[in-house]
């Protein structure tokens, strides 16, 4: 049996904290693990660049409330899901993802928490484990699963290269160098037939 995971940000919705950045005229905030493979130190300080700003979760989620599916994603993860079990994987938190599950159908998510205070500032945040993506996918494994995973950033690698297929979705002409071994694709058809043809 196959299950096939997947990253969220950058392959079926827009990038949260980029959106935010540009919402909130904080342009450092631009800042994704597309450029910091290490997502503790990213979190941190973003959460720092917050607090300077006072700004809080209402401000995030307001801004979340108007990111729509990248085109074409919802499709996508509806005809995957027709021949695939599907688990989508992401170093994101609940209180950033339900109202984008929402808009893509409610697939199942596993991601993280952020510890908020009473007057809505972010004080911290929950990993649910260490390497999430890759121990998720090694713990599937175990179950007896075969995977197949699909992401874009650094966060994302040791998901891809841990299973039987993986792919590069969208990813930096950076990332794609460093590893030329692993396929990447541009267009959600050539994902689609990608995955198929690994399930074969």
């Amino acid at each position: 049996m196959y299950i096939t995971c997947l990253d969220v940000e950058g392959v079926l919705v827009p990038e949260i904290w980029i959106a935010f950045a540009e919402a909130s005229g904080i342009p450092e905030l631009k800042k994704t693990t597309r450029d910091e493979p290490d997502y503790d130190k990213l979190m941190n300080w973003r959460l720092s660049v917050l607090k300077e700003h006072g700004l809080g979760l209402k401000e995030i989620q307001k801004t979340i409330a108007k990111i729509d599916p990248l085109p074409g994603a919802k499709k996508f993860l509806d005809e995957l899901r027709t021949f695939s079990q599907v688990i989508l994987i992401s170093d994101t938190f609940t209180q950033f993802a339900t109202p984008l599950m929402e808009k893509l159908g409610w697939p199942t998510l596993f991601c993280n928490t952020l510890e908020v205070a009473e007057d809505g500032e972010i004080t911290g945040f929950r990993m649910r484990c260490e390497q999430s993506k890759l121990t998720t996918v090694k713990a599937l494994q175990s179950m007896g699963f075969e995977t197949i995973a699909s992401g874009d950033s650094y966060n994302d690698l040791g998901m891809i290269k841990a299973s039987k297929a993986g792919f590069l979705f969208r990813s930096t002409e950076q990332i794609k160098a460093d590893n030329p071994d692993i396929p990447a694709y541009e267009e959600y058809d050539e994902l689609l037939a990608a995955i198929k043809k690994a399930m074969k």
